[in-house]
């Protein structure tokens, strides 16, 4: 029979092995979740992964959904290398398109070369404000992150809404919950003639860079990275824990709120009470799955955009609802939980005694 057996130290191998099996296990289970759907397996398999990428517009709508996912998921890493459990970031993506609306809203009559750095900027700040909230509390009444970030979230929905449907609604949008639509000069420009894809993929390939340059080049990554893989030894090296905690957050957060700015900026062109598409949540899976690396987020983030195209494809040309693409991110993430098993313990066969 088929027994764990605890590894004398963690599996490198298998730490790099695990996403790939959860991947292949998830397409397995793709599969039958279209057999059992009535649906022909090929060809869901087909439409659902291979029509979002079959010519140059379909790749490229693939990289305009990975961006706010590459954005937030390199955030959230830089934390969770430390042990630092950033679980709002769709509240701080939420906070960073409001912050960058209200600076397009109010200089809606300009066109200065400087309002979409300031929108970039404010959205940045807006993101690290609501993070900072968290750390406050962590570092002053130890209150949990993972809570107090996640009931942020809410907290957050509420406040675009009220934004949307009060002071910002457009009063020419019969009253639909939206802002009005931005000018030329805050929208950013199109990286491709005949595409949506916009120059915020360019800004987060930028920011993966660089979170991978902060995580693997710098001193601060290096507390960060020795707080959460041996806290007794960053404790007995002097590294102070608040600051862990403030770095972590604040720079997650930073991350989201640029993803909410090209959101807004971008193909959305406005703010709506909908601006909160679950990027912030997904982002988290897309992490693991990276295995808080920038290159595998900027992979991961790539199957993640798929998954959500594919939902919509599946949905238009399959009749199948479109949380079809939930339950593919949920199988990934349950598979990935189970493969990461394995670099702790491996698989043994004993015969049973007698």
């Amino acid at each position: 029979m088929l027994e764990l057996e605890a590894r004398a130290e963690p599996s490198r191998l298998m730490s790099c092995l695990s996403p790939l099996l959860a991947v292949a296990l998830m397409l397995a289970g793709g599969l039958l979740v279209f057999s059992a759907l009535g649906k022909d397996p090929g060809e869901g398999f087909r439409v659902f992964f291979l029509n979002p990428i079959k010519d140059l517009y379909g790749i490229s709508e693939l990289l305009l959904k990975a961006t706010p996912l590459m954005l937030c998921a390199i955030g959230l890493a830089i934390g969770f290398r430390a042990n630092i459990w950033n679980i709002g970031a769709e509240g701080q993506f939420m906070l960073g398109a409001v912050a960058a609306t209200g600076i397009a809203l109010h200089f809606d009559a300009s066109d200065g070369a400087l309002l979409l750095p300031a929108m970039v900027v404010a959205g940045a700040l807006g993101g690290a404000a609501w993070a900072a909230i968290p750390a406050l509390l962590r570092t002053r009444f130890n209150a949990n992150e993972i809570l107090v970030s996640l009931m942020l979230v809410y907290v957050a929905q509420l406040f675009v809404s009220w934004l949307v449907f009060g002071p910002w609604m457009d009063p020419d949008g019969f009253n639909f919950p939206q802002t009005r639509m931005f000018g030329d000069a805050a929208l950013l420009p199109a990286l491709l003639d005949g595409t949506r894809l916009h120059l915020g993929f360019a800004l987060a390939i930028t920011v993966l860079v660089a979170g991978h340059a902060f995580m693997n080049r710098s001193h601060a990554g290096f507390r960060m990275r020795v707080a959460g893989q041996a806290p007794d030894a960053a404790r007995y090296a002097g590294f102070s824990a608040a600051r862990t905690v403030w770095t972590g957050l604040l720079l997650g957060g930073a991350a989201a709120g640029l993803a909410g700015m090209a959101e807004v900026a971008g193909p959305m062109g406005q703010l709506t009470d909908k601006v909160g598409s679950g990027y912030g949540f997904a982002a988290i899976i897309v992490a693991f799955v990276g295995r808080l690396n920038a290159f595998g987020i900027f992979l991961a983030s790539l199957l993640m955009a798929l998954l959500y195209i594919g939902g919509e494809q599946a949905q238009q040309y399959l009749n199948l609802p479109s949380s079809i693409s939930m339950v593919f991110q949920g199988m990934l993430l349950f598979f990935l939980l189970g493969a990461d098993v394995l670099i702790n313990y491996r698989l043994r066969l004993r015969r049973r005694a007698g």
